[in-house]
């Protein structure tokens, strides 16, 4: 059986090829009602458009690029789906890669792009992000990098709110009577990490002056929140209240409290950082700060289509770094020490 050509669907919907072919790459100059009719016929004949003479025709690949450091946990699968819905929504294909926190793989993963995707999303919060991705990155290529400490020419950046978001949860610990508040900080190298550690520092000196910071090494995963939970349990002393760096961490630290017998909040309270979906569905519900994780790989992606279609974005960010907002999420598990304790 002979296959079916882009001739063939202009005849089908009684329009010209040029016509099919603005209307199948998403051009904004083809009337509703004949877009609609194109689609129809395409489907009708079951044509697909053939990816290599597409690209050659139009120079694009309709391909996105994404570079995350991991594709584990539910982070990464927010931050994934939100930047699926807006590649489909377009008609775009993504091309996705993950180096495990390895800058010598993040720079296979990013030199193995080139080529093939029509611009790149990169999460690398890394400390010397700069220094490693201009020595991979393809500078005539669009990028927009999620969380990154500073930006390179010509990329935008969009990052997390982080720092803000720390001080607003230490000043909601604070405001509910906890008044010794142990930080379980990230990895020494994240840029994110850094950020809320500071948060936390800053929030901390400037309401509870004098008072000393208590802060316990994690590593983003719920075995370090684990283990700082334990290294609280077995201490001389225990604080009013353990804010994590991120909710993976907080649940970790719940879990060692709830194995050795102390009640959260009534013992001790817990917060975390990034409302992950699970947050709500512990026991107690976990305090956190909300940062709408699909809203931002969603927002990443709108920034990099614009910018491949050489628009001026709205929303565009400066090559400075632009911030999403986040939002403090009260639950169960911060309790206060303002309101009498249960028996």
């Amino acid at each position: 059986m002979p296959s079916v050509t882009i001739k063939d669907v202009a005849r089908v919907a009684q329009v010209s090829v040029a016509t099919v072919s603005r209307a199948l790459n998403g051009h904004g100059n083809v009337a509703e009602d004949v877009r609609n009719r194109v689609f129809a016929a395409a489907q009708e004949l079951r044509y697909t458009p053939h990816a290599a003479a597409r690209s050659l025709s139009s120079r694009r690949t309709q391909t996105l690029g994404v570079v995350l450091p991991d594709l584990h946990g539910e982070f990464f699968s927010e931050l994934m789906r939100g930047i699926d819905q807006v590649a489909r929504a377009k008609r775009l294909h993504l091309l996705v890669s993950s180096y495990h926190g390895n800058p010598d793989e993040q720079g296979a993963a990013l030199r193995a792009m080139r080529g093939r995707v029509d611009g790149l999303l990169v999460l690398s919060p890394f400390a010397e992000t700069p220094t490693l991705l201009g020595e991979h990155l393809d500078p005539s290529l669009p990028t927009v990098l999620i969380n990154s400490q500073s930006g390179l020419d010509g990329a935008a950046v969009l990052r997390v709110d982080n720092h803000g978001g720390a001080v607003a949860m230490v000043e909601h610990l604070v405001a509910s009577g906890h008044r010794s508040i142990a930080f379980i900080a990230g990895p020494a190298d994240n840029f994110d990490a850094h950020e809320r550690l500071r948060g936390y520092r800053d929030a901390l000196a400037r309401l509870l002056p004098g008072t000393p910071e208590w802060v316990l090494q994690g590593d983003f995963d719920e075995a370090s929140g684990h283990r700082a939970g334990r290294e609280l349990i077995d201490a001389s002393r225990r604080p009013d209240a353990v804010f994590a760096a991120n909710d993976m961490m907080a649940l970790g630290c719940l879990f060692a409290f709830a194995h050795d017998g102390l009640r959260v909040p009534d013992d001790i309270a817990v917060a975390g950082f990034d409302d992950i979906p699970l947050a709500r569905y512990v026991h107690p519900a976990l305090t956190t700060i909300r940062v709408n994780i699909a809203e931002l790989g969603a927002r990443a992606a709108r920034l990099l289509i614009a910018q491949i279609a050489g628009e001026a974005a709205d929303e565009a960010p400066a090559s400075s770094g632009d911030l999403l907002e986040t939002g403090l999420i009260v639950r169960e598990s911060s309790g206060s020490r303002l309101l009498p304790r249960s028996p």
